[in-house]
């Protein structure tokens, strides 16, 4: 019985889409610059280009994104690089690139935002801002996941 459940162990081992932790930051920094990258076009095509000081709102987005960034996002975005260095296999899943709370909390925010747009509570000219003030923060945090991807052992010497 021992050896069999050693066999489906091993048989099930071999159908984990197992990737070095490294590859695993890079996954989430494709994921998390498509994210931001998105949220930044829907942002920019919900726009409505004849509205009073266009400009000036596209630059207060940006700004209230940078600022999300430093204070919220980096910090997540770091939290998130040192879980996946922390993961005891070093062969994780690919899954693994978020824990369950990532996953649940994207359901919820990606229903939300959806929600937003396809009922226009909130009009998609006024929409628009928010899909740049959060895409800003999450395309910028992708470039600190590129950066611990190629400097990993940097990202290894931050360990806790």
């Amino acid at each position: 019985m021992n050896q069999l459940m050693t066999k489906d162990k091993t048989f099930f081992q071999t159908l984990k889409p197992g990737i070095p932790k490294r590859y695993l930051i890079f996954v989430a920094a494709v994921l998390w610059s498509y994210a931001g990258g998105m949220l930044l076009f829907r942002g920019f095509s919900m726009l409505e280009t004849d509205m009073e000081l266009l400009s000036v709102k596209i630059t207060g987005s940006f700004i209230g994104g940078l600022i999300f960034f430093v204070y919220v996002f980096s910090n997540i975005s770091l939290k998130h690089i040192l879980r996946i260095v922390n993961l005891e296999s070093e062969h994780p899943c690919i899954f693994s690139v978020f824990n369950w709370r990532s996953y649940l909390m994207m359901a919820v925010m990606i229903s939300f935002g959806i929600t937003l747009r396809m009922t226009e509570i909130i009009p998609l000219k006024y929409l628009s801002f928010f899909y740049i003030f959060m895409g800003t923060p999450l395309f910028l945090s992708a470039f600190r996941f590129y950066y611990y991807g190629v400097f990993y052992q940097k990202a290894v010497k931050k360990r806790k």
